[in-house]
C-alpha cells in the first residue's frame, strides 16, 4: 500500500484533528466490527497494522497482521497473553478476554490520533 502504515502517518502528523481522528475511528471501528460478524477477533490492533491505500488519503484503510488473531464463538473467553503493551486491554492482561478488548485497542488508537502520544506517556 502506497500510503505506509498509519504509525508512520501520526508519526508525520504529530496528531490529527478531533474531526479528522473521528474519521478515521470510525473507520477503524467499522474494520474491527466486519472482522467480528466474521468471528474473527484480530488482539494486536495499533497504528502499525493499518496500511493506507494512498500517500495523500487517510480515509483509505486496510487492516494488516492477522498472525495474532483467532476464530471465537459469541460468549467465548480467552486466556492467552497477546498483543502489544501499549494497545492491549486490561482484561487481557488479567487473561480473561474476548472481542469486546479489540475495542479497547481501537479507543488507544482514538486517543493516538489526537494526542500523537500512547495514553500512558501523557
Amino acid at each position: 500500500c502506497a500510503g505506509g502504515e498509519l504509525f508512520d502517518r501520526i508519526q508525520g502528523n504529530g496528531r490529527y484533528s478531533e474531526m479528522k481522528a473521528a474519521e478515521i475511528t470510525r473507520i477503524v471501528v467499522s474494520i474491527v466490527a466486519m472482522c467480528h460478524s466474521l468471528g474473527v477477533m484480530h488482539r494486536d490492533l495499533k497504528p502499525e497494522n493499518f496500511l493506507l491505500l494512498d500517500k495523500d488519503d487517510d480515509l483509505s484503510i486496510k487492516a494488516i497482521d492477522f498472525g495474532l488473531s483467532i476464530y471465537f464463538k459469541p460468549g467465548q473467553v480467552f486466556s492467552e497473553l497477546v498483543g502489544s503493551p501499549f494497545y492491549v486491554a486490561p482484561e487481557v492482561l488479567h487473561k480473561r478476554y474476548g472481542p469486546e478488548s479489540d475495542v479497547w485497542s481501537a479507543g488507544v488508537i482514538l486517543y493516538v490520533l489526537v494526542s500523537g502520544v500512547p495514553p500512558f506517556w501523557a
